[in-house]
């Protein structure tokens, strides 16, 4: 049985793609093509709204390493989608 949590992901994640018209390219897609994959493996894309990439961070370790790029980080993804202003990194889950 699916948890509730994971079928709201994947449904607000579909919302998400219809929302801003993109063809399966979302916030996942964007990141994997500006960050490495031990990077990758630290972060959680937790919302996208109003311009604002809301990402999870699983330690204050990397929260400093990415707050430290966030400026490169939101020019190099608005070259991915020209509707992101900023982005929130906070510690939290990312399982």
């Amino acid at each position: 049985m699916e948890l509730l949590k994971n079928t709201l992901d994947k449904v607000m994640r579909g919302l998400l793609t219809k929302k801003t018209g993109s063809s399966g390219a979302g916030p996942e897609q964007w990141l994997k093509k500006t960050l490495t994959k031990k990077e990758l493996g630290h972060i959680k894309v937790k919302y996208f709204s109003k311009g604002v990439l809301g990402l999870s961070v699983d330690s204050s370790a990397w929260l400093y390493i990415l707050s430290l790029k966030k400026e490169e980080l939101v020019n190099k993804l608005k070259k991915e989608n020209p509707g992101l202003k900023n982005i929130n990194l906070r510690i939290g889950e990312i399982s």
